[in-house]
């Protein structure tokens, strides 16, 4: 294993023992990442574990590991899908469990990189949770099903249609993953990749698993879990998408997920507009795509063909 690799793992471990959990999951990231990335993605996953865990306390209490579920939290809107076999995908067929559902696409990076550690999660909890697959994707389902396959995902893969995508909120950034409790309702949500510790740590504490030394607060959700209103449906920090139809809507993100920001965060812009909403470089790659959207170039008219001319008249023979 690579250097970068070997420290990769130590931190994990490091975060497990942290959170009491006994066994670590895989902690996905491939070569080429790992080495390109070490750097800026090591800081980084440290500072999101320490916001997610260690937020602004008293100082007796500034070193213990703390979660967050939305106090009052609404009923997830439920869904009539098939998943890539043909079989029923809804939420009441996983009532009493606790539910991830996970919006992602297999052209997605960060996507590709996190689905070990949820099949990981499904195998180790089968019998009190349920991941579900939300695949936002434009590839035939026969592509997908070999995708699930190659990765050997055990868990509900089904096509997400846009009403669905708009009813939780648009999902302006891949992966996004909603926890539901086991009585159907949103807790938390997650944007992007995420230490696989964290949703662990939440799953156990849903299921009244023991999460040693964590702390559980609950907060009032104002929007920022599940956005119960329409016009502010496909938010991201510094980007505004009121002048799209719904179909530019759709391909608006389907490009900030696909594209990498070229600032040197390794994220899609999409992610960048979220983690680092001063960043200017993603912020003007996102205008671009909206621009290019609203005023497409027109095409240009075919040139007149020039008029023949006329022969000249023939002279009669005499």
């Amino acid at each position: 294993m690579s250097l970068c690799g070997q420290t990769l793992a130590e931190d994990a471990r490091c975060t497990h023992v942290a959170l009491g959990v006994a066994r670590p999951l895989c902690f996905p990231i491939d070569a080429t990442m790992e080495c390109n990335t070490h750097g800026r993605v090591v800081p980084f996953l440290v500072t999101l574990l320490l916001l997610c865990f260690f937020p602004c306390s008293s100082p007796a209490e500034d070193r213990q590991p703390t979660i967050r579920f939305v106090r009052n939290p609404d009923p997830a809107p439920d869904f009539s899908l098939t998943d890539l076999d043909g079989r029923p995908v809804t939420l009441a067929g996983a009532k009493g469990k606790v539910i991830l559902l996970n919006f992602w696409a297999t052209w997605c990076g960060p996507c590709r990189a996190e689905i070990p550690d949820l099949v990981e999660l499904q195998k180790k909890y089968k019998d009190h949770l349920q991941i579900l697959g939300l695949v936002v994707d434009d590839d035939d389902q026969d592509v997908i099903k070999e995708f699930a396959g190659k990765f050997g995902i055990n868990y509900p893969v089904a096509l997400a249609t846009n009403d669905i995508r708009l009813q939780y909120g648009g999902i302006p950034a891949l992966p996004t993953s909603f926890v539901l409790d086991s009585e159907g309702r949103i807790v938390q949500k997650h944007e992007g990749l995420r230490d696989p510790v964290l949703y662990e740590t939440e799953i156990r504490a849903l299921l009244g698993l023991p999460i040693g030394n964590v702390k559980v607060e609950t907060f009032e959700d104002t929007g920022q879990i599940f956005l119960k209103n329409a016009e502010r449906a496909t938010e991201l920090p510094g980007v505004d998408l009121s002048k799209l139809t719904p179909e530019q809507k759709i391909s608006a993100l389907h490009k900030f997920n696909a594209e990498t920001c070229n600032c040197g965060c390794t994220f899609t812009l999409a992610q960048c507009r979220i983690y680092d909403r001063n960043c200017q470089i993603s912020k003007a790659a996102t205008s671009k795509i909206i621009a290019a959207l609203t005023h497409p170039t027109s095409a240009k008219p075919a040139p007149a063909k020039p008029a023949h001319a006329m022969p000249p008249p023939k002279e009669e023979e005499k």
